[in-house]
């Protein structure tokens, strides 16, 4: 049996056309690495003779990663958005992979968009983590 730690995970980003070689993040949150939403898988409906039909779907993998103020990876979140800003500038691809040694697997993310950019931390007593969400068109598991 594995470990639930997160502290050694590994995640490394692949933005075309802004990172085209990997690279890892740094500098998680303390209490919020990553977040992954629930998905719908299918689409269904009764009918009113009380027999239900369902039908599978697709539909877009919202991730989002929380990272410190300080967080040299801030640095590719923001090189990411500024490149979608200038004037020849469009939205770009990437591709992630998260390995989590306690439990033993890899995640594959492909063909993502950034979806939600944090432009600058919150300050408060001290300066807060940034959040950055991105949508994933797949995303498979496989042994670490």
């Amino acid at each position: 049996m594995g470990t639930l730690t997160s502290a050694n995970s590994v995640i490394m980003i692949t933005i075309d056309n802004v990172y085209p070689t990997a690279t890892q993040l740094q500098g998680y949150a303390a209490d919020d690495v990553f977040d992954i939403e629930d998905i719908d898988v299918a689409e269904t409906s009764m009918g009113v003779d009380g027999i239900l039909s369902a039908g599978k779907i697709y539909v877009q993998i919202p991730w989002s990663i929380t990272l410190q103020a300080n967080s040299p990876s801030n640095q590719v979140f923001d090189d990411w958005y500024a490149y979608q800003q200038t004037p020849n500038g469009d939205v770009t691809p990437a591709s992630l992979n998260i390995t989590l040694p306690g439990l033993g697997f890899k995640w594959t993310y492909s063909n993502g968009f950034l979806k939600k950019h944090s432009p600058a931390p919150s300050a408060k007593k001290s300066v807060q983590p940034r959040k950055f969400m991105i949508e994933f068109n797949s995303v498979s598991v496989a042994p670490a």
